[in-house]
């Protein structure tokens, strides 16, 4: 008689959610400082007086359908 093996049944993987909660709540800020250079930096609500910032998120001002002109 020949034996046949009982098919592995897959462990279900586990989420390390306290390992990856500040993780997450450090590209949310990253994510945040970024939208602020390309959506407000500029005029009244400007952070530096000049215009090196603006020009370097540019085109990506554009690409977002920001108005900057």
């Amino acid at each position: 008689m020949t034996q046949t093996a009982a098919p592995a049944v897959p462990l279900p993987i586990r989420i390390p959610v306290r390992e990856i909660l500040p993780w997450a709540g450090f590209v949310v800020l990253l994510a945040l400082i970024a939208l602020y250079f390309v959506s407000a930096e500029q005029g009244a609500t400007a952070v530096f007086a000049n215009m090196y910032v603006h020009e370097f998120v540019h085109d990506g001002r554009h690409l977002l359908a920001f108005p900057c002109h």
